[in-house]
């Protein structure tokens, strides 16, 4: 069988390797090729790649493709964003969205929930196409090639966009800008306060999260994806990243503890479209809370509060409506049943959700993990609404102690209690204090401001790359 000059697990008699050093280019053919052709194999197994009508190869999914590409640009320069869905949909899926929609910005998705369910790839097939998926670097080409991009935005690429990603970015000189909503490639999952002390020494934080099964909650899923990241890690791939884009001051520094160049590292908060109408706001009696629903987002310590406040002060406390879909829906559900209190909602819609933000008397942001941003933030600022929250990474940043909200300990349940009935005494603090959110949030969330310093963080990726 005669085989392609093209072919990957031949790459290694290729003179043409990019995107490495000279020390590493060999490894990383050897090492690229065997999980290409690994990749390619998983691909026939699953029969991923399918024939149209027309006889022509195709991906699964590579004509909704075009669903996604417009030509409303807004920018200044021709950009694509690349998006790795999560299995529940938070904060950072909103932003993916606002962007799209804002700015026209295309958009290449990838589903972590093609990896669930009875049509999904087997597990080794899954753990190879963490290195390097086939189907979803062939996807990204074809983006690429509909939209000519100057550079790419990456969101989030795992697990099912790939490591490959940052290689294909490498190969086809591409600038790419990094978006920091979480530790990632840094880390895995989830970070509490108590991590920063080892989050510099790559080898120790792995170890500590794959202890703690911190994805998926499985310790060998969590080893596999470390050992994804230390590989594209060690074969440089993520130094196709020419621009890191920070939430807030908190992940700069975070990004400059893990030998990221500072000077590559740019603080740029979410913009903000005021849609509140405080005219037809109202103060009812109730709390809110909008996240996904795992213990990191302190949904337990929340749940232990109002059963303490149901105790205390029966049907007349205040009640807490829980918006949101996660692992502990179920947990919910069954407390909900016990405490009159709790109003679970589950997922609803955008107006159903305006309904019940102008409505409440203050957002609640209980996090234990350490928060990039929080855009619950924004959404109760908007409405002239106070916040409750964990002084947790960035969110410690936006809800200002005395002025804007309340700020408690991560896990300090206690606290968070003596919060609630403080602004269920103090009327008038719960409206001064939504007022100063609101001045706040127009006052540092302006989009023309965050355009103008976007287009100067792309103009620096693409003259890094020159």
């Amino acid at each position: 069988m005669v085989r392609s000059g093209c072919d990957p697990c031949y790459e290694l008699l290729r003179c043409d390797v990019g995107g490495t050093d000279g020390g590493n280019r060999v490894l990383e053919s050897a090492w690229y090729g065997f999980v290409s052709r690994m990749g390619t194999l998983a691909d026939a197994a699953q029969g991923i790649v399918a024939s149209d009508n027309s006889g022509e190869s195709s991906t699964a999914g590579s004509g909704r493709i075009r669903n996604f590409v417009t030509e409303n640009r807004l920018l200044s320069r021709r950009l694509i964003q690349v998006f790795n869905r999560y299995l529940e949909p938070g904060g950072e899926e909103a932003w993916v969205t606002t962007l799209e929609k804002s700015f026209g910005l295309p958009t290449c998705y990838f589903n972590s929930t093609d990896w669930t369910g009875v049509n999904a790839p087997p597990p080794w097939s899954q753990g190879l196409r963490m290195i390097r998926n086939p189907e979803s670097l062939r996807k990204i080409r074809e983006f690429q090639r509909r939209e000519n991009a100057e550079a790419w935005i990456i969101q989030n690429a795992f697990p099912t966009g790939s490591a490959a990603i940052y290689r294909e970015a490498q190969r086809a000189r591409i600038p790419l800008i990094q978006y920091v909503h979480n530790f990632r490639p840094f880390a895995l999952s989830y970070l509490q306060k108590q991590d920063l002390e080892i989050f510099p020494h790559r080898l120790r934080m792995y170890l500590t999260e794959i202890r703690r099964g911190s994805w998926q909650d499985s310790r060998l899923k969590t080893a596999w994806f470390a050992t994804v990241l230390s590989i594209a890690r060690f074969l440089g791939w993520f130094d196709a990243v020419t621009a890191w884009v920070a939430v807030s001051d908190f992940m700069r520094d975070q990004l400059i503890r893990a030998a990221v160049p500072g000077r590559k590292i740019f603080t740029l908060r979410h913009f903000w479209r005021p849609t509140g109408h405080l005219s037809t706001t109202t103060d009812q009696n109730y709390y809110l809370f909008i996240g996904r629903l795992v213990e990191m987002k302190g949904v337990l310590i929340l749940l232990d509060v109002w059963d303490r406040i149901f105790e205390e002060k029966g049907n007349a406390g205040p009640k807490l409506v829980m918006i949101g879909e996660g692992q502990l829906a179920g947990t919910i559900r069954d407390h909900a049943k016990q405490n009159p209190l709790i109003d679970f909602r589950g997922s609803i819609s955008s107006e159903t959700k305006r309904q019940l933000l102008s409505g409440m008397r203050a957002i609640i942001a209980p996090s234990i993990c350490l928060e990039s941003l929080g855009l619950v933030a924004y959404e109760a600022y908007d409405f002239a609404k106070p916040v409750l929250a964990a002084r947790a990474g960035g969110l410690g940043e936006i809800v200002i102690h005395g002025q804007t909200g309340l700020l408690h300990e991560p896990g300090d349940g206690a606290s968070l209690y003596a919060q609630v009935m403080t602004l269920e005494g103090e009327p008038k603090m719960r409206a001064d204090l939504g007022r100063s959110g609101r001045e706040w949030l127009l006052e540092n969330t302006d989009e023309k401001k965050w355009r103008q310093k976007f287009d100067e963080i792309v103009e620096f990726a693409i003259a890094e790359k020159q």
